[in-house]
């Protein structure tokens, strides 16, 4: 057995393991999420930039582009990686804050596709590349991701080199080599949050991973040892070098399982306390008082007091639960917008709405207070990391399909999902 780390993950990679039932579900529920996502975003703004890029490029068309037509398969996955990250509403591994799906799925769909792969190997070879990503995430650390890596672009190229490299049947010993050559490719800064640059990070993941593992598969050589070996990506990275972190259990348990999925298009700080205050089952007539408990981190990313733009309602508790009371469906794009910032009730239930800074809180969590005009007062609370019932995560995350695209068209892309044919049978929904 190799016992390196590269060396490991590479054997996880091109191995015969049987991921778990519930992995295998929870991957074919990412699929879905970035689909919908992905399909949902093409006509933003980079997304019609990046589709550009890629049609202007000559070269076999080999994979399906989101909102357009075909294009050779690193470009597919540029391109997709970056639009279906651009509504930022995909899913978050919290193990180290990364979205797995958005680079990997657009890796191995593109190479699936190319190679008219059956649609449960490319979902099993996306699965296989997600979970080595999150291993890489936490190999890396949390000190990477503090000194201003994106670890969605980072780990994420790791991920999407192994799912890509899976799908081209590389060996155990090119796969090594190839997640060593992904080490010099591997590239995204949290400098570009708030820009173009975020969702165009994925993409890069998404394109470094087809990109070097067709050139491992081409005959290519790189050193095998630029993950963590002297002067390898982790050194020069600010990477912790936390090998138990990444390789517990690899193969046996399936961190991926406990991926959680956006069920309201904001950022992903507000959704505990959005969770919570659903619990109550808030409504805007009985609410007197509605105070939030919060980790102290969200009080300047998403605590805006009073946004005029749809944009920055997405980053406002107070806007994002007065809409909720208000019977808003935030899991919809168009709940998001000037004119409803404006609406007399909203601005008027926002001033009855508080939110507070919690040390004594996750990350992840949220408490809420309510206190209703007949004077009762009630509490809930919700980490994003509690265990949430697979059949609850399904109907909840096809009611974000359908918010996103529609009843039929969610519904006919899920039956697509689950039934035995190929990458390319999804290409009619891009």
């Amino acid at each position: 057995m190799n016992t390196t780390l590269t060396g490991q993950l590479a054997e996880f990679a091109t191995s015969d393991l049987q991921p778990t039932g519930l992995a295998r579900q929870m991957a074919r529920l990412s699929a879905l999420d970035w689909l919908a996502c992905g399909i949902a975003g093409t006509e933003e703004p980079v997304s019609r930039l990046l589709r550009d890029q890629a049609l202007s490029e000559a070269g076999a068309p080999q994979a399906t582009l989101f909102g357009s037509s075909q294009v050779p398969a690193r470009m597919a996955a540029l391109a997709n990686g970056t639009i279906s990250h651009a509504l930022d509403y995909d899913d978050t591994h919290f193990a180290h804050i990364g979205h797995p799906s958005v680079a990997v799925f657009s890796a191995a769909f593109a190479v699936g596709e190319s190679q008219g792969k059956p649609l449960e190997q490319v979902i099993e070879a996306a699965l296989f590349g997600m979970e080595l990503s999150i291993r890489v995430g936490l190999w890396l650390g949390r000190a990477h991701y503090q000194n201003g890596y994106h670890q969605t672009a980072t780990a994420g190229a790791f991920g999407a080199t192994a799912a890509a490299g899976r799908l081209l049947g590389l060996r155990a010993d090119q796969m090594e080599m190839a997640l060593g050559l992904c080490a010099t490719r591997a590239a995204g800064l949290k400098a570009q949050f708030g820009t173009m640059g975020k969702p165009y990070n994925a993409g890069l993941a998404a394109t470094a991973g087809v990109e070097v593992a067709q050139l491992i598969d081409a005959g290519f050589e790189a050193n095998p040892g630029a993950l963590e070996g002297a002067l390898g990506f982790g050194g020069t990275h600010h990477g912790e070098g936390n090998l138990d972190a990444a390789l517990q259990d690899l193969g046996q348990d399936w961190l991926f399982e406990e991926i959680s999925h956006k069920f309201h298009a904001c950022c992903h700080g507000l959704h505990a306390a959005l969770e919570a205050a659903r619990s109550l089952d808030l409504a805007a007539p009985e609410i007197a008082s509605l105070t939030v408990h919060t980790h102290p981190r969200w009080m300047t990313v998403c605590n805006q007091p009073a946004p005029d733009t749809g944009l920055g309602a997405k980053f406002s508790y107070r806007t994002v639960l007065a809409l909720q009371a208000l019977g808003k469906d935030t899991a919809r794009l168009d709940s998001y917008s000037a004119e409803l910032c404006r609406d007399p009730r909203l601005v008027a239930l926002r001033d009855q709405i508080h939110v507070q800074a919690d040390d004594s809180l996750a990350e992840t969590a949220a408490h809420v207070t309510l206190v209703r005009r007949d004077g009762k007062r009630l509490q809930a609370s919700h980490d994003l990391q509690a265990p949430v019932a697979y059949e609850m995560r399904e109907a909840r995350l096809l009611a974000k399909a359908s918010a996103l695209l529609g009843a039929q068209r969610s519904a006919e892309l899920w039956s697509v999902l689950q039934g035995a044919g190929s990458a390319a049978d999804l290409s009619r929904f891009f």
